[in-house]
């Protein structure tokens, strides 16, 4: 009988997953490429929300209770949330994996008509780091880093999911670039919101944004807006599920082009990259997230 109950209470505590929470799903796909069996990661921000007010529900805060681990990102529910969580689990470990990331300004359009016309505002960075590969890989570290930090015992299976998940990433960073091979520098791509500069940035392409933080522009800006589209020779406009698509479906028919969806949170992370680039570059069998 001591011997049953050793064996239970030996496989209890060697099969025993570290519980975490991630704010959005494309950290669930990290967290689970370096954790792999090691991890159970529960998403906070569910499908079609929007990270930038979500509120999670009762079942979420008791997940919370049970965690042993947060990964936050920057997004900005977690400005009021964070501290929440922390006093939901005195015990929680909440670790920043953007940390070490150079942020970006939030780019406006540079005919926005609200309060920062013509200004930067320092404070709004960017927080969509996820969409640029090479800042992944920085992400992975980070989370390495710390899973090694909570379970030392791992540390080699970590290390190994790690090294595999790098060259995953250099993979498709090398892919991204091969399907823009021929799109000229600086071509520029029209967005909803603007959640794709770092993609943007990194693959040296020009995001043409129509609104920020979820607010519609006025028909008098809409107007500068698809003349800039049509100087620019933009083909497609992508909108987000999470937000309302009004604008763009009225910028699309004036200027027949296509209105895409394509999600920054979607579920298949790398292969929704590439279509962006597809879609980008005019390939013929991109597809709509």
């Amino acid at each position: 009988m001591k011997t049953l109950l050793f064996l239970l209470l030996f496989s209890t505590l060697t099969f025993a997953k570290t519980n975490i929470i991630v704010s959005i799903l494309p950290q669930k796909i990290f967290v689970d490429m370096i954790g792999g069996e090691k991890v159970h990661t529960s998403v906070m921000v569910q499908a079609g929300a929007s990270p930038h007010n979500y509120e999670p529900k009762p079942s979420q805060m008791l997940e919370i209770t049970k965690a042993k681990l947060y990964f936050s990102i920057g997004v900005e529910f977690e400005k009021v949330w964070l501290k929440k969580f922390q006093n939901q689990n005195k015990n929680l470990i909440i670790s920043d994996i953007s940390h070490d990331i150079n942020k970006s300004i939030m780019q406006r359009h540079h005919h926005d008509e609200h309060k920062a016309h013509h200004e930067k505002d320092v404070t709004n960075k960017d927080p969509h780091i996820w969409v640029d590969p090479i800042n992944v890989k920085q992400i992975a570290e980070n989370i390495y880093e710390t899973l090694v930090s909570i379970d030392a015992n791992n540390s080699n299976y970590y290390k190994a999911n790690l090294t595999a998940y790098l060259k995953e990433l250099e993979t498709l960073d090398n892919d991204i670039k091969t399907i823009l091979k021929d799109t000229p520098k600086d071509s520029a791509f029209m967005v909803f919101h603007p959640a794709w500069g770092y993609f943007a940035k990194r693959y040296e392409l020009k995001q043409l944004p129509v609104e920020v933080e979820g607010k519609s522009p006025k028909m008098k800006t809409l107007v500068k807006i698809m003349q800039e589209a049509k100087e620019e020779k933009v083909q497609a406009i992508f909108t987000q599920p999470e937000f309302s698509d009004k604008a763009a479906q009225l910028i699309a028919k004036n200027l027949n082009i296509q209105v895409i969806k394509a999600s920054p949170l979607a579920h298949n992370w790398a292969e929704n990259l590439k279509n962006l680039a597809k879609a980008i570059a005019q390939q013929p069998n991109s597809k709509k997230d």
